[in-house]
């Protein structure tokens, strides 16, 4: 499409920066960002546009640190969480020996079939499988995205994959995590290794209790009410037996109850230690320095909410862009109302949002590119 000169306003190039996340089950973040630098340029071809797709460690993270460390593309034979075969992607540094995993890549929920799996049937041992392939193939250092996992088996099944095992008081081996209520002794692998493992969240839940993974993440991955005293039953035998044998209680660690309880695993049974999935792009991609170099910030994600403004990457961009006095305009599929928010709490100078403004929900799905695309050339026709 050649660009609306009818309508571009007549001003010196700028240069934006254009840092969207994923649009969850329709576009990657790069193709979010593409999408909105075809839409700005047909209202502003002379702009300078630095396209930076972004990741707070959910879906898409091992994509974007790729990008960034201009990581080599590696894949690995192992299973979803269900125990499927499944050929997962993930990403490897040769310079830093750095392993860059997404857990959605091998035990994501958006890889199940919606309601044809309980989470007691499921696990994590598909990750096992991908963290073992890295370090044999020499990983010194692994970086995990924990979002997006379809499991609450806090780690088990990735500990079993790693040579762990878990028994009851008669040496019988459990095989099933929510059998862990009789858990006496947990084994090490014989072997170990002992290179640097980093989770990235951005989610500070304990591991148990009413702000734990069970009660507050476990609904959206098919737990009931019903089925988290038995959850919780398990990853707390699971919490005791390690506080006793390890001597640190890693339950009550803040981001413990991160992805099922994965942030838990990474710390008790491999040394590692739970960083912002935020923090992690960030620095990697020197955000700070590229927001100060801009005239103006676009962001987005498929939907911007009150959760934007508690810590989710776009809005951890907007409190950026305003910190340094940088215009900041948020564009979503959809934009939740938030109506009580104070002066202080409106961190984007602007939200825009495809549905219902230009598309109804299902027509946004199947063209989410093309209507993002409309969406930020409307906003630039009014900058």
């Amino acid at each position: 499409m050649s660009p609306d000169t009818s309508r571009r306003p007549s001003r010196a190039p700028r240069h934006l920066l254009v840092v969207p996340d994923k649009f969850k089950g329709t576009l990657t973040a790069r193709a979010a960002a593409e999408a909105m630098a075809r839409g700005w340029r047909q209202v502003y071809p002379d702009d300078s546009l630095e396209l930076l797709p972004m990741s707070d460690g959910g879906d898409g993270f091992s994509l974007v640190l790729a990008e960034l460390l201009q990581a080599e593309s590696r894949t690995v034979e192992t299973m979803d969480a269900a125990h499927r075969p499944r050929i997962a992607g993930w990403a490897w540094d040769p310079t830093t020996r750095t392993a860059i995993i997404e857990s959605a890549q091998s035990i994501g929920l958006a890889l199940l079939p919606t309601g044809q799996f309980h989470p007691f049937d499921l696990d994590t041992r598909g990750l096992g499988e991908t963290i073992a392939a890295a370090v044999q193939y020499g990983a010194q250092r692994l970086i995990i995205g924990l979002g997006g996992s379809a499991t609450n088996d806090a780690g088990f099944g990735l500990a079993r994959a790693l040579g762990g095992r878990f028994l009851d008081a008669d040496r019988r081996e459990i095989t099933r995590w929510t059998e862990l209520t009789r858990l006496h002794t947990w084994v090490p692998p014989l072997q170990t290794w002992s290179g640097e493992v980093i989770g990235a969240c951005d989610v500070s839940n304990p591991l148990l209790g009413p702000s734990g993974c069970s009660a507050i993440y476990g609904p959206q991955k098919g737990l009931t009410a019903a089925d988290q005293p038995l959850a919780d039953a398990a990853l707390g035998r699971l919490a005791q037996v390690l506080r006793e044998q390890l001597g640190h209680d890693y339950a009550v660690d803040a981001g413990s109850g991160a992805a099922g309880g994965l942030g838990f695993a990474l710390r008790a049974f491999l040394g590692g230690r739970l960083e912002s999935g935020f923090e992690i792009f960030a620095d990697l991609a020197r955000l700070e320095a590229k927001i100060a170099r801009a005239d103006l910030v676009l962001t987005g994600e498929g939907g911007l909410d009150r959760q934007t403004l508690m810590g989710k990457g776009t809005g951890r961009i907007a409190a950026l862009a305003r910190a340094a006095g940088k215009p900041c305009h948020g564009l979503a599929g959809v934009v939740e109302a938030v109506p009580d928010l104070s002066p202080e709490q409106q961190l984007f100078t602007s939200t825009r949002a495809i549905v219902p403004d230009l598309a109804p929900a299902t027509e946004a799905k199947a063209e989410a590119a093309l209507w993002l695309e409309k969406l930020t050339r409307n906003l630039a026709a009014t900058l």
